[in-house]
C-alpha cells in the first residue's frame, strides 16, 4: 500500500484537473473538437512512446477489437459530453455530480453480478440522488441551463463508469502499453466523427490553445490516465472511488483561482450530499468485505 500511496495522491490531484481543461478550452474550441484535439495529442504521444520502444502489438487490437472499440465508443462519449457539460455548470460543480459515478458502478454490480445493496448502500444512494436533485433544480434557474449542465456530466459520468467496468472485467490481463495506445486509438476515432457529425471540426488558432491543448494531454490523459488504470491493477476500486470523492475540493480551489467562478450555495449542498452518498455506500461495501 504504501508503495502505491504517492501514485494515488498525485492521480488525485491530476483527476481534479478535468474539468478545469474543458473550461480552459471553451473561449478557444467548441468541446467536440477541443477533445478530439487533446485526445489526438495524447494518442500521438504514447504512441511514439509505444514506437521507440518497439512495444505497439497490432495483434493484441486485433485479438481484442471488439472490447477496445467499446470502451473507445463510451471513453469518447463522456469525454466529448463532460467537456460539453462545463458550457452550462462551473467546473467545481460539475466535479461533484461526476461522483455519481460511484452510485452508476454500485447499479453495475446490482443487475451485472447480481449483488445485493445493504442498508447502508440503499441510504447512500438515495443521498447522492437527493443531492443531485438539488444541483439539477435551483431557485432562478428559469432557463434549465443547471439542470441540462447536470444531466450532461451525469451520462458522461455513467459512460465511463461502464467503461470502467468492462476494463476491470476484461482488460486486466492485456499488455498495459498497448492498452492505453488502443483505447486512446479507438476514442480518437469516434470523437472525430461526432466533431464532424455536429458541425464542430475547426482548426485551433493561435499559438495559446496549442499549448493548453498539449498541457490537456500530457495531465488528463498521459499521467491522470496511466496513474488510474494502474491504480485500478493495485486496488480495490472501492478504495480508488473513495479517494477520487475528494476531487470536487480540488477543483472548486482551482475554478476559483483561474475562472473565479464557485458553486451556488444551493449547488454546493448539492454536492455534499452527494460527495456524503458516495461515502456511505463505499463504507458499508467495505463493511462487507
Amino acid at each position: 500500500m504504501n508503495k502505491f500511496l504517492p501514485i494515488v495522491v498525485v492521480l488525485l490531484v491530476v483527476d481534479s484537473f478535468h474539468f478545469v481543461f474543458a473550461r480552459l478550452l471553451l473561449p478557444f474550441l467548441p468541446p467536440m473538437a477541443s477533445s478530439f484535439y487533446y485526445m489526438a495529442i495524447a494518442m500521438l504521444l504514447i504512441a511514439l512512446y509505444a514506437g521507440v520502444r518497439r512495444q505497439i502489438n497490432w495483434h493484441v487490437f486485433r485479438d481484442n477489437a471488439q472490447f477496445f472499440i467499446l470502451i473507445g465508443f463510451l471513453i469518447a462519449i463522456a469525454t466529448s459530453i463532460s467537456f460539453t457539460a462545463v458550457s452550462y455548470i462551473d467546473p467545481g460543480t460539475a466535479s461533484m455530480v461526476a461522483r455519481m459515478g460511484t452510485v452508476f458502478a454500485l447499479g453495475f454490480s446490482i443487475f451485472w453480478l447480481k449483488e445485493r445493496l445493504v442498508r447502508g448502500q440503499q441510504i447512500g444512494a438515495v443521498v447522492a440522488v437527493i443531492g443531485v436533485f438539488v444541483i439539477s433544480f435551483q431557485l432562478g434557474d428559469t432557463t434549465g441551463v443547471l439542470w441540462l449542465g447536470t444531466l450532461l456530466v451525469l451520462i458522461a459520468n455513467f459512460s465511463y463508469a461502464l467503461h470502467a467496468a468492462i476494463v476491470k472485467k476484461n482488460g486486466q490481463e492485456i499488455d498495459f502499453t498497448n492498452f492505453l495506445l488502443f483505447r486512446m486509438v479507438t476514442s480518437v476515432l469516434f470523437l472525430f466523427v461526432f466533431a464532424v457529425g455536429r458541425g464542430e471540426m475547426v482548426w485551433p488558432a493561435g499559438q495559446q490553445v496549442w499549448w493548453i491543448l498539449l498541457v490537456t494531454a500530457v495531465v488528463n490523459v498521459i499521467i491522470s490516465r496511466s496513474l488510474y488504470y494502474m491504480s485500478l491493477r493495485h486496488f480495490n476500486l472501492s478504495f480508488l472511488t473513495i479517494l477520487l470523492t475528494l476531487t470536487p475540493v480540488l477543483t472548486i480551489l482551482w475554478s476559483i483561482l483561474l475562472f473565479g467562478e464557485r458553486p451556488s450555495l444551493q449547488g454546493f449542498l448539492g454536492g455534499t450530499a452527494v460527495i456524503v452518498g458516495v461515502f456511505l455506500v463505499n463504507k458499508s461495501k467495505n463493511n462487507l468485505n
